[in-house]
């Protein structure tokens, strides 16, 4: 089918979808994925919020008895959202239902219908479990099997991969509400051994935990594998990713303490105890102790370690070699105090590894990364959450003799309309090896940046974003020899209705980078454009987004894409379909998709070159206990006759894969 054609069906799809009225909301995984922006792709951090948010839709938060760090974990709801909603429970004594939001005049439409996907409203009962006891026994059990099959071969499975080309994973879970989980996961990628090599214990991956909170003066307590964020995370930040989007949305709102690792990710987790006690109203004591084992690269008869790994892929010989080849001992705490709108906290870590960290230091890039065996980090952290003014902000040092600050200032005058300033100074010399914050380099080291973000609703409708951010970098970063600078900059409109929904986007981003010949800088300039609309036609929920792509370095490069979604909801059943056709011309000028599958899988693609993608998910609810999900989707090209390289190489122009998971709730 000529090119031409092919956009012609596709206007026609988008035409169809602007035909009809009804009363539907948007889901709140679009939301999640319109938080996102294409330098997300691949985070794991947006993986893991990901899951964290599925997980909550099916246990969600008893508002009534929610505390202000289980509030906080919501990303979309700022410092103030949370204030005022502690405010109003106490002054009428919690909600009789979730229509109270409405009275909460911080609380924008969008936020309240995205709040209620993961809050509920319950009333007191005299059977509420006050011990670890009685949460036991009033707990719910999840057992929880997913498998990846891959319709086609690669040129690894053939020779090459210890394993068979099925990736798959099993989940356990005892919950009670929010306040005890225990847990058990195990993962394995497409690849890697069963029950062979070094994975004779099953599963490539494990991650056991157990999780209590609000047990007398212990606010919280994890062991296992878990995850700690403290401060603004110049420190430690196992937690949240930080996007620029996301940052506005949630108006610099930062998830403070401890909670279980609960997903399949191998990167960034601690493994051990952890707790945190309250001393007196307000004063808050956190302790965490960790030892694990990494995987690295190693030099000098493997005694210096050259790279820490963080893929979790052990799908060869070598990829074997370099599993669990080194330890990490972490230990630290966290003194916090809360006071009418002011908090003052201090972090303190110690990281130590059972061998020298030694990087090639004679690339550029590399020359200020972190050395040794032992490194010590301190911070304090310092803000102020009022009526109008919002303040956020922590300033770190450590070995490395440098410092590392950010701080946050947000306006917010009237509940439709707020601004937001950011600026970080990371030191060149800086490191944290457990540290993660907002930055345009990826990195809490060699950056000073400026960032300032508004959000206005001048109606009820609509909402306006908007953000600026300039970045400079002092050192040689990878692709940039010298020092070098970035600025990035989007605009965003969203209408919604009761029915209907439209939102566009543009970006502009511009970066300084190597030529080719690695002799001077250019810039890179970048511009994205996406247009959403979104409705009803009878009992579905359609959705039409166009993407635009632009690409200027050494050489001009263009892409676009068009996508159709369908969701259809009704009782035990639901089903979400789309189909999209993209054309680029090469890999700078990229495009990208959100996947809905299975439950606890965040899937964001990027697409380049000319084809047109499926997929298709099918959820059936059997009675309270047994749910079942088949998800399939496809890449079709039309410019290539195989897909990928190396191991991932695939024959055949076509990659199709199905997934199936079974959850039973007990």
């Amino acid at each position: 089918m000529p090119r031409y054609d092919r956009l012609y069906l596709f206007c026609l799809l988008a035409i169809s979808s602007l035909m009809a009225h009804a009363q539907q909301q948007l889901s709140w995984e679009e939301a999640f994925a319109n938080l996102s922006t294409a330098d997300d792709i691949g985070n794991t951090d947006w993986e893991d919020t990901y899951e964290m948010l599925s997980q909550l839709e099916e246990d969600p938060i008893d508002i009534n008895t929610a505390s202000r760090e289980e509030l906080q974990r919501l990303p979309f709801l700022s410092d103030r959202q949370v204030e005022d909603i502690q405010a109003y429970l106490y002054q009428y004594g919690g909600m009789k239902s979730l229509a109270e939001l409405a009275m909460i005049t911080s609380l924008d439409y969008n936020t309240r219908i995205l709040l209620t996907h993961f809050v509920c409203c319950k009333q007191p009962s005299t059977s509420a479990a006050d011990d670890l006891g009685k949460m036991i026994r009033y707990g719910h059990h999840d057992f929880v099997a997913t498998a990846n099959v891959p319709m086609y071969e690669r040129h690894g499975d053939q020779k090459g991969y210890l394993g068979y080309p099925y990736k798959h994973s099993v989940r356990y879970r005892f919950a009670y509400s929010n306040r005890l989980k225990i847990g058990l996961v195990g993962a394995q990628d497409a690849g890697e051994p069963f029950m062979a090599n070094k994975n004779s214990m099953g599963y490539d991956f494990y991650s056991a935990y157990a999780e209590v909170h609000d047990l007398g003066c212990l606010k919280s307590a994890v062991a296992g594998r878990y995850r700690a964020s403290f401060g603004m995370g110049l420190v430690v930040n196992n937690g949240f990713s930080i996007g620029k989007l996301s940052i506005l949305s949630s108006l610099g709102n930062q998830t403070y303490g401890l909670r279980a690792h609960t997903s399949r990710s191998e990167a960034s987790f601690l493994q051990g105890a952890a707790a945190t006690v309250t001393i007196t109203k307000g004063l808050d004591l956190s302790g965490f102790v960790s030892y694990r084992k990494k995987d690295a690269t190693l030099a000098h008869g493997d005694s210096t370690i050259t790279t820490i790994l963080t893929s979790g892929y052990h799908r060869t010989e070598n990829e074997m070699r370099k599993k669990n080849n080194i330890s990490e001992t972490v230990a630290g705490g966290n003194l916090s105090f809360f006071h009418k709108g002011y908090h003052i906290g201090t972090t303190a870590t110690y990281t130590r590894y059972d061998k020298d960290l030694m990087p090639n230091t004679n690339l550029r890039y590399h020359r200020y990364a972190p050395t040794g065996r032992n490194f010590w980090n301190i911070s304090a952290d310092y803000g102020y959450t009022g009526h109008l003014i919002t303040i956020h902000g922590e300033t770190a040092t450590g070995d490395c003799g440098a410092l590392a600050s950010i701080n946050t200032v947000s306006l917010t005058p009237s509940s439709a309309f707020s601004v937001m300033a950011i600026h970080r100074f990371y030191g060149k010399k800086y490191h944290a090896m457990h540290a993660r914050s907002f930055s345009e380099g990826g990195k809490v080291q060699n950056e000073n940046g400026a960032y300032l973000g508004v959000k206005w609703l001048p109606t009820r409708q609509l909402k306006l974003t908007a953000y600026t951010d300039y970045a400079y970098f002092a050192a040689a970063k990878y692709q940039a020899q010298v020092s070098s600078q970035a600025w990035d900059n989007m605009v965003q409109a969203q209408y919604d209705t009761k029915r209907w929904s439209l939102t566009a986007r543009y970006r502009l981003k511009m970066r300084e980078q190597d030529n080719a010949e690695k002799t001077a800088l250019i810039t890179k300039t970048t511009h994205r454009a996406r247009l959403t609309a979104s409705l009803p036609i009878g009992a579905c929920r359609c959705s039409t987004t166009a993407d635009w792509t632009a690409s200027d370095s050494e050489a001009k490069s263009y892409g676009w894409m068009v996508t159709q979604n369908i969701s259809y909801a009704h009782r035990w059943l639901r089903i979400n379909a789309c189909v999209g056709y993209f054309d680029t011309d090469d890999s700078d000028s990229s495009v990208y998709g959100f996947d809905q599958g299975v439950l606890y899988s965040y899937s964001y693609k990027s697409f380049y070159g000319e084809g047109i993608r499926y997929a298709c998910s099918v959820r059936a609810d059997i009675g309270r206990q047994l749910m079942v999900i088949a998800h399939v989707s496809t890449v079709d090209y039309f410019d290539r006759d195989h897909i990928s390289s190396g191991y991932q190489q695939i024959d055949h122009s076509s990659q199709t894969d199905l997934e199936l998971q079974v959850r039973w709730r007990f």
